[in-house]
């Protein structure tokens, strides 16, 4: 509301009063207030951060050409200029009076992430199948970041939980205090499935062997995974585990038709291995803690043994999957009776309704492609060092000693002496009440954990802000020890950090909260519609294509244009077959060459194009705000409260852009909705799973051109693409804000623009590297607060 109002009086003492007045107070004025904004009640010069920003926003659009709107009266392009120059010297002359140096970034908690990261690392604790935050409240994001200090909220639920998840952290790291002896498990049949397939086996095969069907992303999940019932305890204790399997692939080839089972004959049956915990739920069906610990090919009709190698917490069992099985074990058996019972024996092919009385049937004559797991061996747990990592970074020594040295990795810091005596009042006190000196000391460990110096991140502890921008965690010894005052001695540590395996946390979890990544599936496709995603894996596979591209472009130090337009990507067979990329893939993942120009760059990939869709239809409205806040950086302004989603009057509407022409015939839509819409519909050709598509499902022809703001006109993805390659200094703030945004838990202020201008100036000396950008947000002010 006060953003046309500071710019008037700015223009009225600068002597551009007329510019306001032939191109704004129309409807922004005293009768009309389009988007609350207006021109009256104006005090100059600047006086706060507010009006900074504001002025920094409108200089930003009339750059972009959205202000004007379009189909209002337009300025030359010499007087658009000198009105961005007296803007800009005004900008310029509000930091020169400090009225915004820069936000300063603030006290924050860990968010889930960070914390079971950190407890991870402090433990020196496998953590996949262990979540002592599970019960913790859901993090509230702010612009899709998990990780803004003042949308950390802390309750008293939440300051309850940390309590119960210390208790069951320092436990579980101590459990066990002497070397377990490895034992040896042979499991050779009976083999028990799930109720559903079990009594066919038991009938046919007198459960001689494990049965695998279905790829373990089916509705009903029937021989999806494969569990040993005999062994549904688990392992006795935590650790690495290796599991040998005598297996065969049977049926891969089969008289019936190749489509029925959606598979593909060609491809080599693959066998995965992930963990299952009878504790949490059926061990036949998906559990919310069940990593894959790895695949196999498993070799046709012949019985071979495959070795899996991983680990298990105490009470987890191995459970054995098909990823590339049945897309429907269950509808398959109806078609295969509907289209093939003549294959079977002429005795054998009455027999009453329903799939119960089917199954033995063609378990026994049938051709159903299945693998087939006739042992299983277990030996483990395989110690290479006692004692642990964990209990040698932690115990030894004196109480004090102990509390300590755990105090110091866990604060992140040297720990005041009377915060050491805090703690040891603590343990003093439980060995007066008649608990052990160890369990006293664990109960010191978890106050430490309870404690804010733990919990909270110090604004002011530049190691720690590096070490949880780019590792996700608590900060290593050498961090700690560097004095990091100096912008070179961040560049350096940064290059270190990244060349560890723990900077992938950054890419996974930059990505999740830049692109919201994190959503991808919240949204489900249509099964009906969209089997594929669910059957090929393929929320997994787009996700795995999105970090691969981001790892390449850190690691080569690639030009950030690669996010808009590239001749490359990363892809396996399931991709491969959707974006229709030709020659031989299997299921692991490498660079291709892209010849197709409409898939080149985040908006060809369909990480993207599935997490801007609903999961059963696309809209240009949705993807395209998605466009304009993660890529232009230019959010457009929430509708009026008085504007419905879709309305006024669209009778006659024949199409989704024809509905949107005559969305925008309202005066109060149209200028939101030409900024928004262009790039929604350069999108239109990717379906909600982002495969290509020429046509809507009705038939109607998709119509992907549009023109931008400032009059760039295209006719599809592939010259939108090039537009926004045209336009990449705006990108190129946009990123940089979302960095700086990410890296230091803070929303950027005007007072941080200076500074963000100036990265990307030295960005553009430097050639552009996405490296090179993340070198200098590390090296920069707004980073350190400074």
């Amino acid at each position: 509301m006060r953003l046309i109002a500071i710019l008037f009086s700015l223009a009225a003492a600068s002597g551009q009063d007329v510019f306001f007045s032939k191109y704004c107070v129309q409807c922004h004025g005293a009768k009309v207030q389009m988007a609350n904004r207006r021109f009256d009640q104006l005090q100059f010069p600047l006086r706060d951060a507010d009006s900074l920003q504001l002025l920094q926003d409108t200089v930003d659009r009339l750059n972009l050409g959205t202000m004007p709107p379009r189909g209002a009266a337009q300025p030359a392009p010499d007087e658009k200029l000198a009105a961005i120059e007296s803007f800009t010297k005004a900008i310029a002359g509000g930091h020169a009076r400090r009225v915004s140096t820069g936000g300063k970034t603030v006290l924050r908690r860990l968010n889930k992430r960070e914390y079971l990261n950190t407890i991870g690392d402090l433990f020196a604790m496998n953590m996949s199948m262990f979540d002592p935050a599970s019960y913790f409240p859901r993090d509230q994001v702010s612009g899709n970041m998990d990780n803004i200090g003042d949308a950390l909220v802390t309750s008293g639920y939440l300051l309850e939980q940390y309590m119960a998840a210390a208790e069951r952290v320092v436990e579980k790291a101590f459990r066990v205090t002497e070397r377990p002896a490895p034992r040896e498990w042979s499991f050779t049949g009976p083999f028990r499935q799930q109720p559903e397939v079990d009594y066919a086996h038991r009938f046919v095969w007198n459960q001689q062997f494990m049965v695998l069907y279905e790829t373990p992303r089916t509705v009903y999940e029937e021989g999806a995974y494969g569990p040993l019932y005999a062994f549904a305890e688990g392992v006795p204790a935590d650790g690495v585990y290796e599991v040998s399997v005598l297996a065969e692939a049977v049926n891969r080839h089969h008289p019936y038709d190749a489509k029925l089972f959606g598979m593909f004959p060609d491809e080599p049956f693959r066998m995965g291995m992930v963990s299952g915990d009878a504790r949490v739920g059926a061990l036949h069906h998906e559990q919310p803690l069940q990593p894959r610990m790895g695949e196999v090919i498993v070799k046709d009709n012949v019985r071979e043994w495959y070795s899996f190698r991983g680990w298990f917490d105490a009470g987890f069992s191995p459970r054995f999957t098909f990823p590339n099985g049945n897309a429907d074990g269950r509808g398959s058996f109806n078609r295969i009776l509907n289209k093939y019972r003549h294959l079977l024996p002429e005795d054998q092919r009455n027999f009453p309704p329903g799939i119960r009385p089917a199954r033995p049937h063609l378990l026994t004559h049938g051709f159903l492609p299945q693998i087939r797991i006739h042992e299983v061996h277990i030996r483990g747990p395989i110690v290479d060092q006692w004692p642990p990592k964990g209990h040698q970074q932690i115990l030894g020594g004196t109480p004090r000693e102990v509390i300590e040295r755990f105090a110091a990795r866990a604060y992140r810091r040297k720990p005041a002496a009377a915060e050491i005596d805090r703690i040891l009042a603590i343990v003093d006190r439980r060995r007066t009440e008649g608990r052990s000196q160890f369990d006293a000391l664990k109960d010191g460990m978890k106050a430490v954990l309870c404690s804010p110096a733990f919990l909270y991140l110090d604004p002011a502890d530049i190691a720690s802000r590096l070490s949880y921008f780019l590792w996700s965690t608590m900060p290593d010894e050498e961090l700690l020890r560097t004095d990091l005052s100096k912008p070179a001695a961040r560049a350096a540590q940064l290059r270190r950090m990244l060349s560890s395996p723990n900077s992938d946390r950054f890419v996974q979890d930059f990505l999740d909260s830049w692109l919201n990544l994190r959503g991808l599936g919240d949204m489900p496709p249509n099964r009906d519609s969209f089997g594929v995603f669910y059957t090929e894996d393929l929320q997994h596979a787009m996700k795995v294509e999105t970090r691969m591209f981001t790892r390449h472009l850190l690691d080569k130090n690639l030009p950030i244009a690669n996010f808009l337009d590239s001749d490359f990507t990363f892809a396996n067979n399931a991709l491969a077959r959707l974006y229709g990329i030709p020659g031989q893939f299997d299921e692991k993942f490498r660079q291709v060459r892209l010849d197709d120009k409409r898939r080149g760059g985040l908006l060809g990939q369909g990480s993207v194009l599935t997490v801007s869709a609903n999961g059963i239809e696309t809209s240009p409205v949705t993807r395209g705000v998605w466009v304009l806040e993660n890529i232009l950086g230019t959010p457009p302004s929430p509708p009026p409260d008085n504007v419905p989603t879709i309305d006024p009057d669209v009778r006659g509407a024949k199409s989704v852009r024809d509905l949107l022409v005559k969305h925008r015939e309202n005066e109060t839509c149209m200028a939101c909705h030409a900024k928004i819409d262009p790039p929604g519909f350069a999108l239109e050709n990717f379906d909600p799973i982002g495969r290509w598509r020429t046509n809507y499902e009705k038939g109607a022809t998709i119509d992907p051109s549009g023109e931008l703001p400032g009059g760039h006109k295209f006719a599809d993805v592939v010259e939108f693409k090039k537009a926004l390659v045209e336009r990449q200094p705006l990108f190129a703030k946009a990123l940089t804000e979302k960095l700086l945004t990410y890296s230091t838990g803070r929303r950027m202020e005007a007072g941080d623009r200076p500074e963000i201008d100036r990265i990307v100036s030295e960005l553009v000396k430097r050639g552009g590297g996405f490296r090179d950008l993340l070198e200098l947000v590390v090296m920069s002010r707004a980073f350190t607060g400074q």
